[in-house]
């Protein structure tokens, strides 16, 4: 009988811990409430360049307006924000890539450990005719619930790639 009770005080403080057997919850598994709190700034680095973003910052640069249709909510969606590529060139990537700088791609995270990954290809609109932005606003508003910052493309199916609560971009290249 004592060792059931120590068993199962054991799974119970496991448990409370987030742990089974040593395994923990990713955080996508994770309820809302326990995912890292929206994060400022966002920075973004290539090579041994890199700046730093917050959403006032962001503020005072040119902003362009789209209308999505996201699959999850329904909805279409109107978001406002700067243009990724338009963060990158300062940092020295080619607005207009060809040859070597096609092997490039961009890993954008969100402080919930979240990431997707973009060509440059995709976020450069000499050669997609895609938007990929960091958005602000959404109908008008400062974001809120995704945090203050976003990660959105146009051109998608479903925002399967959209990156709410941006905290890191990284601009790397393929070997």
């Amino acid at each position: 009988m004592r060792l059931a009770t120590v068993s199962a005080a054991i799974f119970v403080c496991a448990l409370s811990l987030g742990t089974v057997a040593g395994q923990q919850e990713k955080p996508e598994q994770m309820p809302m409430a326990q995912m890292k709190a929206p994060a400022e700034p966002l920075k973004i680095t290539f090579g041994d360049k890199s700046a730093t973003w917050t959403v006032a910052t962001l503020a005072g640069l040119p902003h362009v307006t789209v209308t999505v249709h996201n699959e999850h909510t329904k909805a279409d969606e109107t978001y406002s924000g700067v243009p990724l590529i338009a963060l990158l060139t300062p940092l020295g990537v080619s607005d207009k890539p060809h040859g070597k700088d096609l092997r490039l791609y961009v890993v954008a995270e969100g402080s919930d450990m979240y990431e997707a990954v973009y060509s440059i290809g995709e976020v450069t609109p000499d050669v997609s005719t895609s938007t990929v932005m960091v958005a602000d606003s959404e109908n008008g508003k400062a974001l809120a619930g995704d945090g203050p910052l976003k990660l959105i493309a146009t051109g998608e199916k479903r925002p399967a790639r959209w990156v709410r609560n941006l905290v890191a971009i990284k601009v790397l290249a393929a070997e």
